[in-house]
Order: structure tokens, then sequence, then C-alpha cells
């Protein structure tokens, strides 16, 4: 009896150490699994006529990156950067390699939007969240939407629209049209014409890229409209401003535009920008905390004034940080990691910020002005709020 008691004994510290052995194992690889780095995929134009924009995007969500310690949600960091060199099927081939092969978690930033519709589909159906830093292209927000995007920027219509609300408001009632032929270009003068229903006196759509618009302005002036409306993102804005202000043309017609001249063209157009006209989601000169912090530690660490591209990488970074945190660092719940996002539980440079159902931004549409100040440099300065929690016109297309 004594030798079976003491067999029994035994049997029960061997299974008891047997246990503790496993929860320890356990513990260690669920402490593994935490410690593996959040991956991110960032995919933008950083070379050609675009690439400063991705440059933007890019400084932007990494000052997010620094701001929270290099770890997001808490999580060591690793983000994958890729050119897609303003070309689709680059684009597309940079997110399946980022997916497959380097198993990001997020794909973020698509500046073009002939770009993001590339790589939507793919991104999508392999149930990785995409946030899209810039482009919103009009069929994402409606018949498009899907859980697994969110935007950290605009749907493309809206900077347009609030242009031509204010356009429609101060009287203009013949106005010229200028865009590059891609989705965005079409959304911009979609998005143009649903809030000003005056007279337009030509339309003109050039090649993207193109960076001589000689003819366009002879066609412009023959026009003789009273007033100008250009979407020319990059160094197509550049110089199509350059060559209207040497044509003499900005002298005898206001010029209004959007994502032509801002924060990242102002120094190269110069003083040629003075003047201009042009909506925005954000200026230096909103007045809140996280703007302030923002604006200061991007000043500083990268030597130049952001834009409102940089705020929308930004904004992105602390999006990812803020849902990634929520769920305690749980990658694979994809449900939670959903809802986290949706509640967009971080203070924006821009001020308030919320998502409508479609994940695409509730927030505020000003107009500015570009200024020379008594010190000669250049600035952009807020005029007038247009909209006021503005939401998209597509929305009511979107089943989620």
């Amino acid at each position: 009896m004594r030798a079976r008691y003491d067999c029994m004994q035994r049997l029960i510290s061997i299974c008891l150490m047997v246990s503790v052995l496993i929860g320890a194992v356990s513990i260690w690889m669920g402490t593994t699994a935490m410690a593996e780095p959040l991956k991110i995929g960032f995919v933008a134009t950083f070379s050609g006529p675009g690439g400063v924009l991705g440059t933007e995007l890019y400084d932007g969500f990494m000052l997010g990156v620094e701001h929270a310690n290099g770890q997001l949600g808490g999580l060591d960091t690793e983000v994958l950067q890729a050119d897609d060199q303003l070309k689709p099927d680059t684009g597309k081939q940079a997110v399946e390699r980022l997916i497959q092969k380097d198993k990001v978690h997020f794909i973020t930033s698509a500046v073009f939007s002939n770009v993001l519709m590339a790589i939507y589909k793919p991104v999508i159906e392999a149930q990785t969240f995409l946030i899209s830093a810039n482009a919103g292209p009009s069929p994402i927000a409606g018949k498009l939407c899907s859980p697994f995007f969110f935007s950290s920027s605009w749907q493309n219509d809206q900077m347009h629209s609030t242009a031509g609300e204010y356009i429609q408001n101060a009287g203009y009632n013949n106005v010229f049209l200028i865009a590059p032929n891609y989705q965005a270009g079409w959304d911009a003068i979609a998005g143009f014409k649903r809030h000003y229903t005056g007279g337009v006196e030509g339309e003109l759509y050039t090649k993207l890229g193109q960076i001589d618009f000689t003819a366009e302005i002879t066609q412009i002036r023959a026009a003789k409209p009273d007033a100008m409306f250009a979407f020319m993102p990059g160094s197509m804005g550049i110089n199509l401003v350059k060559q209207l202000a040497e044509s003499g043309l900005t002298r005898e017609v206001p010029f209004f535009s959007a994502f032509t001249v801002d924060h990242v063209t102002l120094q190269a157009v110069g003083e040629a920008a003075v003047g201009a006209l042009t909506p925005t989601i954000w200026g230096p000169d909103l007045d809140n905390a996280a703007n302030k912090k923002f604006f200061g530690d991007f000043t500083k660490k990268y030597g130049r004034m952001p834009s409102y591209y940089a705020v929308q990488g930004y904004d992105a970074a602390q999006l990812i940080d803020s849902a990634v945190r929520a769920v305690g660092g749980n990658l694979a719940d994809h449900d939670k990691l959903g809802q986290a996002l949706k509640q967009a539980n971080f203070q924006s440079p821009r001020g308030k910020f919320a998502f409508n159902h479609n994940h695409f931004p509730i927030q505020d549409f000003y107009i500015a002005e570009v200024v020379k100040k008594a010190d000669g440099a250049l600035d952009i300065v807020i005029r007038k709020k247009v909209f006021s929690d503005a939401k998209d016109a597509y929305h009511d297309e979107c089943k989620m």
C-alpha cells in the first residue's frame, strides 16, 4: 500500500510539473506572438511628378509613429515602403508582395486614385485593412465600400465641392474648368458642379503628368471666363500656375484651385500663387493643441512647413495606433479591429474627426488664400469655413 501511495504521489508531482511547463510554454508563446512587430505596407508615389506628395504623406505618417515611440498600438512597428511610380500595375504588384511575402497587417497611403482603384480589390479580398491617406474615389465611398477600407483624408469630390460652393456664393457666373483625365479629375469636376450651378465656359481634361499647358492657356484666354478653377496636383500644378502667371492670365481672371496651390507646392510656385484661393481641411492657423504639437514637431523634424497631405498621413498613423491599442494588440480579430478603427479615437490636427458609415471622414472644409506676409514669406491663411461636419455625396450608396 505504501509503495502504491508513493507512486501516486510521484504521478501527481509529474502531472503538476507538466502543467506548469505547459503554462510556461503558453505564456512564452503568447508573449512571442505579442512581440511580433506590427507590419505596415506604405504604398505611394515617390518618384516622378507626384513623388513630392508621397514623401509628404510618408513624413507625416512617420511622425505619427515617432509620437507613439515607434510602437503603434503598443507594438514594435515596421513600415515597409513601396513606390507605385504612379503606375496601377506597379502598385498592384507591390501590395500583393507586401501581403503574401511580408505578411503586413495594414496597407496605407495611395496618392492617386487610379492606383488606389488598382490595389483596392486585392487588398480587400485578402482581408487586409487598407487606410487611404489621400485618394478617395467615388466608387469606394459608395457601392464598393468595404469593412476593410478607411480614409484618413476625404472623398475626392469634397474639396472641389467646397470651391464650387464658394465660387457660386461669390457671384461668378462664367467659369473655366481644367483637370487631369483620370478618376480624381472626373471626381473633381463632378464635385465642383454639384455646388456650382452657374455657367461653364469651358472644360478641359489633360494628360495625367502633363507639365506644358501652353495650348490650354490659349484656349482659356480665348474663352474669356470670369473665373478659373483647376485641379492639378503636384508638379503639374506648379507648372500650370507658373505658366498662367507668365502669360498674365491670372492678373485678368481670378484663379481658384484644389490640390494645386498648397504648402507642398507653394515655395516652388513662388509669388505667382499670391491671391490664389483654395479649399482645405487644415491650416497651421487652426487653434487646437493637437495642431500645435503636430506643426511644431513636423517643422522641427523636417525643416519645412507641413501640408494637409502630412496631416492625412499623420492621422493614418494615429488611427492605426488608436485601433490596435483598443484591441490590446490582437490583430487577428478583424471584427473588433474594424470596430476600433471606426471609433477614430484620436485627436486630429484638423480638429473634429469622425467616420461616416462608409468609413470616410465627417469634417469641416474651408477656403484659404495665398498671402505674402510683412516679412516677405508666403503663407496660406484660412479665410472662411464653407462646410461644417460635411458628409460625402456617395455615402447613401454604401450598404454597410
